[in-house]
């Protein structure tokens, strides 16, 4: 999918809090080089994204979006060579993909090997997105499966993950070791094309993310991850360290917005654009 016209206010609607966030002040001098927030290509990090240039436009800052830039090792290759300033990332990923070679798996670890690279963090933004198996439930519920170790009895079935999902460390590959999965009809797909494979039944099963609104719509049974592959998904904001220089109150504003949105809220945005149709 891609993002032509976004409307902001349309989302902001949905996200009261943001509304209430002071912003930052008119003192801090005019920058004639824009902040540049990026998100990957997928409908909540293009929100996400927003909000973070919401909270860029003021008086005193540029904002630029370049929206859906692609997959996390493109976001965040961006992020270290300065192309971009910001964009919010998960917890899962920073500690699974992303610094899966330095094996850190606790908060203050993953803080300091980032502070390491000149990248700073925020807290969690509110609400956890962690990835889940999910099935058409006329499928699971006929063939009982209920969790991911149930799929072993079942390796004839069709299952379309998105591309980043087959590639990552805590994707397919992971998943698929973990569980002692023997699934050879396994494919490759644009997320969006996954859901519409579901729902023309050419597969039964994908992965999702565990706020998208598209689970409720196009009503499918999430499998409980019974052995515990799939780590905490919380979202977070990365940004340069450098930014608390160029922009103290931006930086401000963005760790204001710790610990507001929460799971409801953010699928709710995701339904707001995605399924109601928000976008032109």
């Amino acid at each position: 999918m891609r993002f032509k016209r976004f409307k902001p206010h349309m989302v902001f609607a949905a996200l009261f809090v943001f509304v209430a966030l002071p912003t930052a002040a008119s003192s801090e001098s005019v920058s004639t080089v824009p902040i540049t927030i990026g998100s990957k290509k997928f409908t909540e990090s293009v929100i996400l994204g927003e909000i973070l240039s919401g909270l860029v436009r003021t008086p005193g800052h540029r904002a630029r979006h370049r929206r859906e830039l692609g997959g996390t090792r493109v976001l965040w290759g961006a992020l270290l060579k300065g192309d971009i300033d910001a964009y919010v990332e998960y917890t899962g990923t920073l500690a699974r993909e992303i610094l899966a070679d330095k094996n850190i798996n606790d908060w203050l670890g993953i803080k300091r090997t980032l502070a390491s690279q000149g990248i700073a963090v925020s807290k969690p933004l509110g609400f956890n997105n962690s990835y889940a198996v999910g099935l058409r439930r006329a499928t699971a519920e006929t063939l009982k499966i209920k969790t991911v170790s149930d799929l072993a009895e079942h390796p004839g079935l069709a299952l379309g993950f998105s591309n980043e999902f087959m590639d990552r460390g805590d994707g397919w590959p992971g998943l698929k070791a973990h569980y002692g999965l023997s699934h050879q009809n396994v494919r490759g797909l644009d997320h969006d094309l996954a859901y519409r494979g579901l729902k023309a039944g050419d597969i039964t099963g994908m992965d999702v993310y565990t706020t998208d609104a598209d689970i409720t719509y196009y009503d499918l049974v999430l499998l409980q991850d019974d052995r515990n592959f799939f780590p905490a998904y919380e979202a977070v904001i990365l940004y340069r360290a450098d930014l608390k220089h160029r922009a103290p109150k931006t930086v401000a504003s963005f760790h204001r917005l710790e610990g507001l949105i929460d799971a409801g809220q953010m699928r709710a945005m995701n339904g707001a654009v995605k399924l109601k149709k928000n976008l032109e």
